[in-house]
Protein backbone atom coordinates (compact mmCIF):
# COMPACT_ATOMS: atom_id res chain seq x y z
CA UNK A 1 0.00 0.00 0.00
CA UNK A 2 1.04 3.20 -0.83
CA UNK A 3 1.93 5.94 1.47
CA UNK A 4 3.00 9.71 1.22
CA UNK A 5 5.76 12.57 2.35
CA UNK A 6 3.78 15.46 2.91
CA UNK A 7 6.25 19.16 2.73
CA UNK A 8 4.57 22.31 3.51
CA UNK A 9 2.21 23.92 1.31
CA UNK A 10 -0.06 21.05 0.09
CA UNK A 11 2.86 19.14 -1.47
CA UNK A 12 3.22 15.58 -1.30
CA UNK A 13 5.64 12.63 -2.96
CA UNK A 14 3.94 9.17 -3.13
CA UNK A 15 6.23 6.59 -2.41
CA UNK A 16 6.28 2.58 -3.27
CA UNK A 17 7.03 0.52 0.40
CA UNK A 18 9.52 -1.49 -1.61
CA UNK A 19 11.56 1.44 -3.20
CA UNK A 20 14.71 2.14 -2.24
CA UNK A 21 16.40 3.45 1.32
CA UNK A 22 18.61 6.14 -1.48
CA UNK A 23 15.74 6.84 -3.63
CA UNK A 24 14.29 7.85 -0.49
CA UNK A 25 17.01 9.68 1.17
CA UNK A 26 17.99 11.63 -2.11
CA UNK A 27 14.19 12.90 -2.50
CA UNK A 28 13.97 13.90 1.55
CA UNK A 29 17.44 15.59 1.19
CA UNK A 30 16.62 17.91 -2.06
CA UNK A 31 12.99 18.78 -0.06
CA UNK A 32 15.20 19.47 2.78
CA UNK A 33 17.65 21.93 0.46
CA UNK A 34 14.39 23.13 -0.77
CA UNK A 35 12.82 24.74 2.17
CA UNK A 36 15.97 25.52 3.42
CA UNK A 37 16.42 28.07 0.64
CA UNK A 38 12.96 29.38 0.62
CA UNK A 39 13.22 29.67 4.65
CA UNK A 40 16.15 31.77 4.04
CA UNK A 41 14.55 33.95 1.46
CA UNK A 42 11.62 34.76 3.31
CA UNK A 43 13.52 35.43 6.55
CA UNK A 44 15.71 37.75 4.58
CA UNK A 45 12.43 39.54 3.30
CA UNK A 46 11.47 39.85 7.07
CA UNK A 47 14.73 40.81 8.68
CA UNK A 48 15.00 43.83 5.29
CA UNK A 49 11.23 44.53 6.67
CA UNK A 50 12.34 44.72 9.91
CA UNK A 51 15.83 46.29 9.68
CA UNK A 52 13.74 49.35 7.97
CA UNK A 53 11.42 49.85 10.14
CA UNK A 54 13.99 49.94 13.39
CA UNK A 55 16.39 51.78 11.49
CA UNK A 56 14.28 54.79 10.66
CA UNK A 57 11.56 54.44 13.93
CA UNK A 58 8.81 54.77 11.21
CA UNK A 59 4.90 53.76 12.00
CA UNK A 60 2.76 53.32 8.95
CA UNK A 61 0.71 54.00 7.06
CA UNK A 62 2.17 57.16 5.44
CA UNK A 63 -1.13 58.12 4.03
CA UNK A 64 -4.66 57.17 4.53
CA UNK A 65 -7.99 58.31 3.60
CA UNK A 66 -8.92 61.50 5.92
CA UNK A 67 -12.77 60.42 6.65
CA UNK A 68 -15.03 57.41 4.72
CA UNK A 69 -17.58 59.72 3.81
CA UNK A 70 -14.50 62.23 2.08
CA UNK A 71 -12.72 60.08 0.00
CA UNK A 72 -10.95 62.80 -2.34
CA UNK A 73 -8.92 63.97 1.26
CA UNK A 74 -5.82 61.86 2.27
CA UNK A 75 -4.21 62.45 5.70
CA UNK A 76 -0.36 62.13 5.76
CA UNK A 77 0.76 60.94 9.19
CA UNK A 78 2.99 62.88 11.15
CA UNK A 79 3.82 64.93 7.54
CA UNK A 80 5.56 61.63 7.10
CA UNK A 81 9.13 63.10 8.64
CA UNK A 82 9.96 59.54 8.32
CA UNK A 83 9.56 57.30 5.33
CA UNK A 84 10.54 53.34 5.13
CA UNK A 85 13.96 53.39 3.25
CA UNK A 86 14.35 52.90 0.89
CA UNK A 87 12.39 56.13 -0.52
CA UNK A 88 13.54 58.59 -3.33
CA UNK A 89 12.17 61.80 -4.73
CA UNK A 90 13.81 62.70 -8.18
CA UNK A 91 15.21 66.62 -8.81
CA UNK A 92 13.72 68.88 -11.08
CA UNK A 93 14.64 68.23 -14.77
CA UNK A 94 15.09 71.94 -15.08
CA UNK A 95 11.43 72.54 -16.33
CA UNK A 96 9.80 70.85 -14.35
CA UNK A 97 9.86 69.66 -10.71
CA UNK A 98 8.43 66.22 -9.29
CA UNK A 99 5.76 66.51 -6.82
CA UNK A 100 5.35 64.99 -3.48
CA UNK A 101 3.39 62.27 -4.68
CA UNK A 102 5.49 61.20 -7.01
CA UNK A 103 7.88 60.17 -4.39
CA UNK A 104 8.93 56.43 -4.38
CA UNK A 105 7.84 54.97 -0.85
CA UNK A 106 8.04 51.16 -2.26
CA UNK A 107 8.06 49.24 1.56
CA UNK A 108 4.31 51.91 2.63
CA UNK A 109 2.06 51.05 -0.87
CA UNK A 110 -0.02 53.63 1.24
CA UNK A 111 1.43 56.36 -0.11
CA UNK A 112 0.17 55.64 -3.59
CA UNK A 113 -3.16 57.81 -1.96
CA UNK A 114 -0.88 60.73 -2.48
CA UNK A 115 -0.99 61.33 -5.99
CA UNK A 116 -4.59 60.98 -6.70
CA UNK A 117 -6.05 63.16 -3.43
CA UNK A 118 -7.56 66.50 -3.86
CA UNK A 119 -6.60 67.71 -0.55
CA UNK A 120 -3.71 66.35 1.30
CA UNK A 121 -4.26 67.07 5.12
CA UNK A 122 -1.28 67.57 7.67
CA UNK A 123 -2.91 68.65 10.33
CA UNK A 124 -5.87 66.95 11.64
CA UNK A 125 -6.61 69.54 13.94
CA UNK A 126 -6.55 72.52 11.98
CA UNK A 127 -8.12 70.50 9.01
CA UNK A 128 -11.48 70.72 9.63
CA UNK A 129 -12.13 74.24 10.06
CA UNK A 130 -10.42 74.87 6.44
CA UNK A 131 -11.94 72.06 4.68
CA UNK A 132 -15.51 72.13 5.85
CA UNK A 133 -18.32 69.76 6.17
CA UNK A 134 -18.20 68.98 2.44
CA UNK A 135 -14.50 69.95 0.70
CA UNK A 136 -14.31 69.63 -3.54
CA UNK A 137 -12.01 70.90 -6.14
CA UNK A 138 -13.65 71.24 -10.01
CA UNK A 139 -11.99 71.03 -12.84
CA UNK A 140 -14.22 73.90 -14.62
CA UNK A 141 -12.57 74.95 -17.26
CA UNK A 142 -9.62 73.94 -19.99
CA UNK A 143 -7.32 76.75 -21.17
CA UNK A 144 -4.29 76.98 -22.93
CA UNK A 145 -1.10 76.39 -21.61
CA UNK A 146 -0.12 80.13 -21.69
CA UNK A 147 0.05 81.64 -17.53
CA UNK A 148 -2.89 82.68 -16.38
CA UNK A 149 -2.87 85.70 -13.33
CA UNK A 150 -4.27 88.43 -11.83
CA UNK A 151 -7.68 86.79 -10.77
CA UNK A 152 -9.82 89.91 -9.26
CA UNK A 153 -13.09 89.51 -8.18
CA UNK A 154 -16.02 91.92 -8.63
CA UNK A 155 -18.67 91.70 -5.71
CA UNK A 156 -20.99 94.08 -7.22
CA UNK A 157 -21.12 92.34 -10.61
CA UNK A 158 -20.21 88.63 -9.36
CA UNK A 159 -17.49 88.11 -12.12
CA UNK A 160 -14.32 86.86 -11.91
CA UNK A 161 -11.42 88.62 -14.18
CA UNK A 162 -8.28 87.28 -15.11
CA UNK A 163 -5.35 87.34 -17.38
CA UNK A 164 -3.61 85.37 -19.85
CA UNK A 165 -0.19 85.81 -20.61
CA UNK A 166 2.03 83.77 -22.54
CA UNK A 167 2.75 81.62 -24.77
CA UNK A 168 2.57 83.40 -27.36
CA UNK A 169 4.20 87.25 -26.04
CA UNK A 170 1.96 89.79 -27.65
CA UNK A 171 -1.75 88.54 -26.81
CA UNK A 172 -4.46 91.20 -25.70
CA UNK A 173 -7.63 89.65 -24.34
CA UNK A 174 -7.83 88.82 -20.78
CA UNK A 175 -10.82 86.45 -19.35
CA UNK A 176 -13.70 87.33 -17.23
CA UNK A 177 -15.92 84.32 -15.70
CA UNK A 178 -18.92 84.85 -14.90
CA UNK A 179 -20.52 83.38 -11.78
CA UNK A 180 -23.94 84.09 -12.37
CA UNK A 181 -25.22 81.16 -14.05
CA UNK A 182 -24.56 77.65 -13.22
CA UNK A 183 -22.80 76.18 -14.94
CA UNK A 184 -20.43 79.26 -14.83
CA UNK A 185 -19.08 80.66 -17.98
CA UNK A 186 -15.75 81.95 -19.58
CA UNK A 187 -15.16 84.83 -22.02
CA UNK A 188 -12.68 87.09 -23.72
CA UNK A 189 -12.50 90.80 -22.32
CA UNK A 190 -11.49 93.89 -23.86
CA UNK A 191 -10.73 97.06 -21.88
CA UNK A 192 -10.44 100.54 -23.32
CA UNK A 193 -7.77 101.01 -23.81
CA UNK A 194 -5.99 97.31 -23.41
CA UNK A 195 -3.79 96.05 -20.55
CA UNK A 196 -1.11 94.26 -21.73
CA UNK A 197 -0.29 91.43 -20.06
CA UNK A 198 -1.74 91.75 -16.49
CA UNK A 199 0.31 89.72 -13.80
CA UNK A 200 -0.69 91.07 -10.57
CA UNK A 201 -4.31 92.00 -9.60
CA UNK A 202 -6.81 93.17 -6.77
CA UNK A 203 -9.56 94.96 -5.72
CA UNK A 204 -9.90 98.39 -3.81
CA UNK A 205 -12.60 100.96 -3.31
CA UNK A 206 -14.59 100.22 -7.04
CA UNK A 207 -11.32 99.71 -8.72
CA UNK A 208 -9.37 96.59 -10.27
CA UNK A 209 -5.99 97.26 -9.56
CA UNK A 210 -3.39 95.41 -11.89
CA UNK A 211 0.31 95.41 -12.27
CA UNK A 212 0.57 95.17 -16.27
CA UNK A 213 3.65 92.98 -17.30
CA UNK A 214 3.98 94.08 -20.60
CA UNK A 215 6.25 96.25 -22.77
CA UNK A 216 5.65 96.90 -26.38
CA UNK A 217 6.29 99.65 -28.75
CA UNK A 218 3.71 98.74 -30.54
CA UNK A 219 0.96 96.28 -29.00
CA UNK A 220 -2.35 97.17 -30.80
CA UNK A 221 -0.86 100.08 -32.57
CA UNK A 222 0.56 101.56 -29.18
CA UNK A 223 3.02 101.45 -26.96
CA UNK A 224 2.71 100.25 -23.54
CA UNK A 225 5.26 99.73 -20.89
CA UNK A 226 5.27 97.76 -17.65
CA UNK A 227 3.55 99.52 -14.71
CA UNK A 228 0.25 99.95 -12.88
CA UNK A 229 -3.06 100.43 -14.18
CA UNK A 230 -6.42 100.64 -12.73
CA UNK A 231 -10.16 99.46 -14.19
CA UNK A 232 -13.30 100.67 -13.53
CA UNK A 233 -15.36 97.34 -14.24
CA UNK A 234 -18.60 99.58 -14.52
CA UNK A 235 -17.14 101.88 -17.57
CA UNK A 236 -14.72 99.24 -18.78
CA UNK A 237 -12.06 102.19 -19.05
CA UNK A 238 -8.53 101.75 -17.61
CA UNK A 239 -5.66 104.31 -16.91
CA UNK A 240 -2.22 104.14 -16.18
CA UNK A 241 -1.11 105.81 -12.90
CA UNK A 242 2.74 104.43 -12.65
CA UNK A 243 4.83 102.99 -15.74
CA UNK A 244 8.49 104.46 -14.63
CA UNK A 245 11.34 104.67 -11.74
CA UNK A 246 12.50 107.85 -12.78
CA UNK A 247 12.50 106.90 -16.47
CA UNK A 248 13.70 103.55 -16.01
CA UNK A 249 11.20 101.00 -17.34
CA UNK A 250 9.85 98.51 -14.42
CA UNK A 251 10.77 94.47 -14.84
CA UNK A 252 7.75 92.76 -14.61
CA UNK A 253 5.29 93.99 -11.73
CA UNK A 254 4.41 90.54 -10.41
CA UNK A 255 1.85 91.00 -7.45
CA UNK A 256 0.45 93.61 -5.85
CA UNK A 257 -1.62 94.34 -2.62
CA UNK A 258 -3.36 97.73 -1.95
CA UNK A 259 -3.12 99.04 1.51
CA UNK A 260 -6.05 100.52 3.64
CA UNK A 261 -4.66 103.76 3.29
CA UNK A 262 -4.38 103.70 -0.33
CA UNK A 263 -0.54 102.88 -0.91
CA UNK A 264 0.05 100.22 -3.49
CA UNK A 265 2.93 97.35 -2.72
CA UNK A 266 4.31 95.90 -5.49
CA UNK A 267 7.00 93.21 -6.61
CA UNK A 268 9.50 93.83 -10.07
CA UNK A 269 10.99 90.49 -10.62
CA UNK A 270 12.70 89.77 -14.81
CA UNK A 271 10.08 87.36 -15.86
CA UNK A 272 9.02 89.57 -18.16
CA UNK A 273 12.35 89.24 -20.11
CA UNK A 274 12.29 85.86 -19.45
CA UNK A 275 9.32 85.21 -20.98
CA UNK A 276 9.43 87.07 -23.73
CA UNK A 277 6.66 89.98 -22.74
CA UNK A 278 9.00 92.95 -22.85
CA UNK A 279 10.71 94.19 -25.79
CA UNK A 280 13.94 96.11 -23.64
CA UNK A 281 16.01 94.14 -20.94
CA UNK A 282 16.09 94.23 -17.08
CA UNK A 283 16.68 97.86 -16.65
CA UNK A 284 16.26 97.43 -12.92
CA UNK A 285 17.17 95.08 -10.03
CA UNK A 286 14.85 93.10 -8.93
CA UNK A 287 12.89 94.65 -5.72
CA UNK A 288 9.83 95.33 -4.09
CA UNK A 289 8.15 98.98 -3.75
CA UNK A 290 5.43 100.94 -1.91
CA UNK A 291 3.56 103.53 -4.38
CA UNK A 292 1.74 106.55 -3.03
CA UNK A 293 -1.04 107.25 -6.06
CA UNK A 294 -2.05 110.60 -4.17
CA UNK A 295 1.46 112.39 -4.33
CA UNK A 296 3.40 110.05 -6.83
CA UNK A 297 5.98 108.98 -4.69
CA UNK A 298 7.72 105.79 -5.49
CA UNK A 299 9.66 104.17 -2.34
CA UNK A 300 12.32 100.79 -2.12
CA UNK A 301 11.11 98.84 0.34
CA UNK A 302 13.57 95.71 -0.34
CA UNK A 303 15.75 94.47 -2.81
CA UNK A 304 17.29 91.89 -0.89
CA UNK A 305 15.23 88.59 -2.58
CA UNK A 306 16.66 87.54 -5.91
CA UNK A 307 13.66 86.98 -7.84
CA UNK A 308 10.52 88.50 -5.33
CA UNK A 309 7.11 87.47 -6.69
CA UNK A 310 3.81 87.03 -4.71
CA UNK A 311 3.10 89.77 -2.15
CA UNK A 312 0.08 89.99 0.36
CA UNK A 313 -0.88 91.58 3.43
CA UNK A 314 -2.25 89.70 7.00
CA UNK A 315 -5.62 91.13 7.93
CA UNK A 316 -4.01 92.90 10.85
CA UNK A 317 -2.32 94.60 8.46
CA UNK A 318 0.95 94.18 10.40
CA UNK A 319 3.04 91.34 8.84
CA UNK A 320 3.97 91.14 4.37
CA UNK A 321 4.78 88.38 3.26
CA UNK A 322 6.49 88.33 -0.32
CA UNK A 323 7.93 84.75 -2.33
CA UNK A 324 11.05 84.69 -3.32
CA UNK A 325 10.90 82.65 -6.62
CA UNK A 326 14.70 82.87 -7.27
CA UNK A 327 14.94 78.90 -7.87
CA UNK A 328 13.46 79.69 -11.43
CA UNK A 329 15.61 82.05 -13.42
CA UNK A 330 17.56 82.04 -16.65
CA UNK A 331 20.28 84.87 -18.08
CA UNK A 332 20.02 88.43 -18.92
CA UNK A 333 22.28 90.17 -21.33
CA UNK A 334 21.70 93.27 -23.37
CA UNK A 335 22.97 91.58 -26.32
CA UNK A 336 21.34 88.34 -25.79
CA UNK A 337 17.24 87.59 -26.73
CA UNK A 338 15.34 86.08 -23.89
CA UNK A 339 16.60 83.02 -23.38
CA UNK A 340 13.54 81.94 -21.20
CA UNK A 341 14.10 79.95 -17.35
CA UNK A 342 14.82 76.90 -15.76
CA UNK A 343 14.48 75.66 -12.33
CA UNK A 344 16.75 75.09 -9.85
CA UNK A 345 15.65 73.10 -6.59
CA UNK A 346 18.73 74.46 -4.72
CA UNK A 347 18.06 77.96 -5.04
CA UNK A 348 15.55 80.52 -3.61
CA UNK A 349 11.82 79.19 -3.25
CA UNK A 350 10.75 80.80 -0.08
CA UNK A 351 8.16 82.92 1.49
CA UNK A 352 9.31 85.42 3.81
CA UNK A 353 7.28 87.47 6.09
CA UNK A 354 7.89 91.50 7.40
CA UNK A 355 6.89 93.38 9.90
CA UNK A 356 5.08 96.39 8.69
CA UNK A 357 5.56 99.87 10.64
CA UNK A 358 3.63 101.38 12.57
CA UNK A 359 2.78 103.86 9.93
CA UNK A 360 2.55 101.28 6.99
CA UNK A 361 5.91 103.49 5.71
CA UNK A 362 8.81 100.63 5.38
CA UNK A 363 9.52 96.80 6.27
CA UNK A 364 11.71 95.54 9.41
CA UNK A 365 12.28 91.96 10.79
CA UNK A 366 12.68 89.92 7.27
CA UNK A 367 12.53 86.04 8.44
CA UNK A 368 12.12 82.51 6.49
CA UNK A 369 8.89 81.57 6.81
CA UNK A 370 7.65 78.65 4.04
CA UNK A 371 9.86 76.48 1.95
CA UNK A 372 7.82 75.14 -0.85
CA UNK A 373 8.11 71.60 -1.47
CA UNK A 374 7.03 71.71 -4.85
CA UNK A 375 8.19 74.10 -7.42
CA UNK A 376 8.41 78.02 -6.30
CA UNK A 377 5.64 80.22 -4.46
CA UNK A 378 4.05 82.06 -7.23
CA UNK A 379 0.59 83.41 -6.12
CA UNK A 380 0.49 84.50 -2.87
CA UNK A 381 -2.96 85.30 -0.19
CA UNK A 382 -3.81 85.89 3.46
CA UNK A 383 -7.40 84.29 4.44
CA UNK A 384 -9.70 85.86 6.96
CA UNK A 385 -8.30 83.91 9.96
CA UNK A 386 -4.74 84.82 9.12
CA UNK A 387 -3.39 81.85 6.93
CA UNK A 388 -1.00 82.13 4.47
CA UNK A 389 -2.25 80.73 1.17
CA UNK A 390 0.30 80.15 -1.67
CA UNK A 391 0.48 78.59 -4.91
CA UNK A 392 3.39 76.05 -5.33
CA UNK A 393 3.60 74.10 -8.57
CA UNK A 394 0.61 71.63 -8.99
CA UNK A 395 -0.85 73.30 -6.28
CA UNK A 396 -2.11 75.42 -2.95
CA UNK A 397 -0.44 75.29 0.22
CA UNK A 398 -2.06 76.61 3.75
CA UNK A 399 -0.15 77.58 6.09
CA UNK A 400 -0.77 78.64 9.53
CA UNK A 401 0.84 81.98 10.76
CA UNK A 402 3.89 80.38 12.10
CA UNK A 403 4.37 78.76 8.23
CA UNK A 404 3.47 75.30 9.64
CA UNK A 405 1.59 73.83 6.31
CA UNK A 406 -1.63 72.81 7.26
CA UNK A 407 -3.61 71.49 4.10
CA UNK A 408 -2.70 71.33 0.24
CA UNK A 409 -4.74 71.73 -2.70
CA UNK A 410 -4.26 69.50 -5.59
CA UNK A 411 -4.35 69.80 -9.38
CA UNK A 412 -3.46 68.95 -12.66
CA UNK A 413 -1.46 71.70 -13.68
CA UNK A 414 0.73 74.26 -12.46
CA UNK A 415 -1.10 77.07 -10.25
CA UNK A 416 -0.13 80.60 -10.88
CA UNK A 417 -2.56 82.25 -8.58
CA UNK A 418 -6.60 82.09 -7.09
CA UNK A 419 -9.14 84.33 -5.80
CA UNK A 420 -12.20 83.82 -3.13
CA UNK A 421 -15.54 84.33 -4.69
CA UNK A 422 -19.26 84.46 -3.70
CA UNK A 423 -21.47 86.18 -1.12
CA UNK A 424 -19.51 84.73 1.92
CA UNK A 425 -15.71 84.44 0.22
CA UNK A 426 -16.25 80.73 0.77
CA UNK A 427 -15.53 79.67 -2.90
CA UNK A 428 -12.17 79.63 -3.92
CA UNK A 429 -10.89 79.38 -7.90
CA UNK A 430 -7.16 78.76 -9.01
CA UNK A 431 -6.02 78.89 -12.38
CA UNK A 432 -2.87 78.21 -13.81
CA UNK A 433 -1.29 76.63 -17.01
CA UNK A 434 -3.80 74.58 -18.23
CA UNK A 435 -6.66 74.96 -16.23
CA UNK A 436 -8.98 76.85 -13.78
CA UNK A 437 -10.57 74.95 -10.93
CA UNK A 438 -13.46 75.73 -8.08
CA UNK A 439 -12.41 74.78 -4.86
CA UNK A 440 -15.30 74.57 -1.77
CA UNK A 441 -14.43 74.70 1.47
CA UNK A 442 -14.30 76.44 5.01
CA UNK A 443 -11.31 78.62 4.37
CA UNK A 444 -12.76 82.43 4.06
CA UNK A 445 -11.14 85.46 2.48
CA UNK A 446 -10.41 89.05 3.24
CA UNK A 447 -12.89 91.27 1.80
CA UNK A 448 -11.64 93.76 -0.74
CA UNK A 449 -13.78 96.72 -0.49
Amino acid sequence: MPFSASVPGGFAIPLKHDAPREAFTGVVHSLSTWIAMLASIIASILLSISYSYAQTGFVGPLAQIYSPSLPNVVSINQYASVMPYHFFRNTSNGTTTPTFGSTSVPNDTSFALVDEADFLVFDHERASEILGPNPSCEYVFEVSEAVHEAPVYVASQNKLYLSQLAPPPGYLPQLVVDLNQEPPTLSEYLSDPPVYAPNGGTFHNGLIYWGASGGNNSIGGTEQRVGLRTLDPSTNKSTTILNNYFGYYFNTVDDLFVHPNGDIWFTDPYYSWFNALTDTPPQLPAATYRFRPRTGALTLVDDTLIQPNGIALAPNTRTVYISDTGAVAGPISPFLPPQGSAFNATDKRTVYAFDLSDDATYLTNKRAFYLSPDWAPDGLKVARNGYVVAGTGKGVDVLSASGELLVRVQTNYTVQNFAWVGEELREFWVMGQGGISRVRWGLQGQELV
